[in-house]
């Protein structure tokens, strides 16, 4: 969550340098956790509130961090923080299009997230199709696969990869863990901890 041609702005490298100088770090193969307290059932929900840690890979960079985020019908909030919880950057999207606030109140603005992404990082991130993705849903016309519990084990979509694990046996449980990726550019991992309702509000720069 870079490549930066010499056009770019100087102001949006140094946003990238300060947002990803606190989110660096090695992927690492994590202990498998348990499932989450009070998870709710995943055909129930039409929106979520999660909070995970993420490893991101491009281009043979590797990055880490904490995301907190609310899916509504019309709108998402993500905050982001370092792997020790300081907040970094906050990215809203709804009917207006989305936005990128950084700790140090600068605002980025683009019609969605994928083209808000590719402004400040170089490159484009799935995020608008994760939030269906993240529940075993295809975002569009993809090809899922199911375990023997009938929960999604695999999904392809539109040259996406996306490979869902558990904690248990529940049919209804929804995934500790996710890879996201697109083979030979891009890799995200989410370990869950926490999945809630989605009434609460996400956190914001200010909550540490």
């Amino acid at each position: 969550m870079r490549r930066f041609s010499s056009g770019r702005a100087a102001g949006g490298r140094a946003f990238l340098v300060c947002l990803w100088a606190l989110l660096l770090g090695a992927c690492a193969t994590l202990p498998r956790p348990s499932a989450p307290d009070g998870a709710p059932a995943r055909a129930e929900l039409e929106f979520f509130t999660l909070e995970a840690r993420f490893a991101l890979r491009h281009d043979e960079r590797s990055y880490s961090g904490l995301l907190s985020w609310r899916h509504l019908p019309a709108r998402d909030e993500m905050f982001l923080a370092s792997p020790l919880g300081q907040g970094m950057a906050e990215i809203v999207s709804d009917a207006d299009g989305a936005r990128l606030t950084g700790r140090d109140g600068k605002v980025h603005a683009a019609a969605d997230v994928a083209a808000l992404t590719e402004q400040v990082l170089g490159f484009p991130l799935p995020l608008e199709r994760l939030s269906a993705w993240v529940l075993g849903r295809s975002g569009g016309a993809g090809s899922l696969l199911a375990d023997a519990q009938g929960r999604p084990s695999s999904l392809a979509e539109d040259g996406w990869l996306i490979g869902y694990e558990y904690a248990d046996d529940n049919p209804q449980a929804l995934p500790i863990r996710l890879l996201v990726e697109r083979p030979g550019t891009l890799e995200l991992r989410l370990r869950i901890d926490e999945w809630g309702q989605g009434r609460a509000q996400a956190r914001g720069l200010g909550d540490e």
